[in-house]
């Protein structure tokens, strides 16, 4: 069995080629200026990890990993112009170096170039690995459109922030489990299992992301500190203080998210003391988390074998940036 880091530098030396043709190079150069950015690729590596839980790694679950890793940037690409947002792991973000048009083409054809690389599998799992990607790519855009929904409303439930983070962010994870698991050759029971592994692990990481940017330090979270309370975002954390204060410092916390003082992040956060929501959302991630192993532990192998994926429960949560 390998560690996730074994298994990134594996992925990274097979995935780290040209991906798009030389021609059109005002296209295709775009395409490949964001894979060139790198990242973590939890959820192409998360591929390979379903696999060797069962069994030993499918030469197709390279290339349902490859094409998990461009429909991600596709999504990234599309978020980034919708957010506009000027930096993406500390470069500039697509659309700000080559322009919104050649951006959203450049994310077009990444988005069939992972469907390419998911047809160069075998006949045998295609058909089922292609129907999970088909409603996972679907779940993804639905949960960004309601983000964006979000935005132009007063208030969002925690029912709603929940439904909107599992669909934008969670069931992409847990989908790229669940694929490396078919491939793997098990049956449907520890593919769901596996699946709500990687969907509660999903939302947990959220909600530590949510605490961080409020909580984090500056230092190691490598973003500024306060940015979802400057940008008024419903975050876990601002939807239970609205739901959690009294009336008086409900009002002082919508007062400050109308006007903007210069002051308003101290202000949003001493108010988030105030009610307890750091001790909450740790208590919040703990909850997610749990259910993540909890599904992890009733998986049908050996103790041994999960090893791995409970590692990278824990890196992927405790870290503090």
């Amino acid at each position: 069995m390998h560690s996730f880091i074994e298994l990134s530098k594996i992925f990274d030396e097979k995935f780290n080629t040209r991906h798009f043709p030389e021609h059109t190079p005002t296209l295709y150069d775009p395409a490949q200026y964001i894979l060139q950015l790198g990242g973590k690729r939890v959820r192409p590596v998360c591929v390979l990890m379903g696999n060797e839980l069962f069994d030993e790694i499918h030469e197709d679950a390279y290339f349902a990993a490859a094409g998990i890793e461009l429909f991600h940037n596709f999504s990234l690409i599309h978020d980034d112009i919708m957010d506009k947002a000027p930096v993406r792991r500390g470069m500039p973000t697509l659309h700000a170096k080559y322009g919104e048009s050649t951006a959203l083409l450049a994310g077009d054809v990444m988005f069939v170039r992972a469907y390419e690389y998911l047809n160069r599998m075998k006949a045998g799992h295609l058909q089922k690995v292609l129907h999970l990607f088909n409603n996972t790519a679907k779940a993804v855009c639905e949960g960004q459109q309601l983000d964006m929904d979000f935005e132009k409303r007063d208030t969002v439930s925690m029912d709603e922030y929940l439904h909107m983070i599992t669909l934008k962010t969670s069931v992409l994870l847990a989908a790229s489990l669940q694929i490396g698991a078919i491939l793997g050759g098990t049956g449907e029971r520890n593919q769901q299992h596996i699946y709500e592994f990687g969907k509660n692990l999903g939302i947990a990481f959220q909600v530590q992301d949510d605490y961080l940017d409020a909580f984090g330090d500056p230092a190691k979270f490598g973003k500024q500190i306060g940015g979802d309370i400057i940008a008024n975002k419903k975050t876990f954390l601002m939807i239970h203080a609205l739901e959690a204060a009294d009336e008086s410092t409900k009002l002082s916390l919508l007062q400050s998210m109308t006007d903007n003082p210069a002051d308003k992040v101290d202000k949003v956060l001493a108010i988030f003391k105030k009610c307890n929501i750091d001790g909450w959302a740790k208590e919040l991630k703990e909850k997610y988390l749990q259910t993540a192993l909890q599904h992890l532990q009733d998986i049908a192998v050996t103790e041994k074998r999960k090893a791995c994926l409970a590692e990278l429960a824990s890196f992927f949560i405790e870290r503090d940036s």
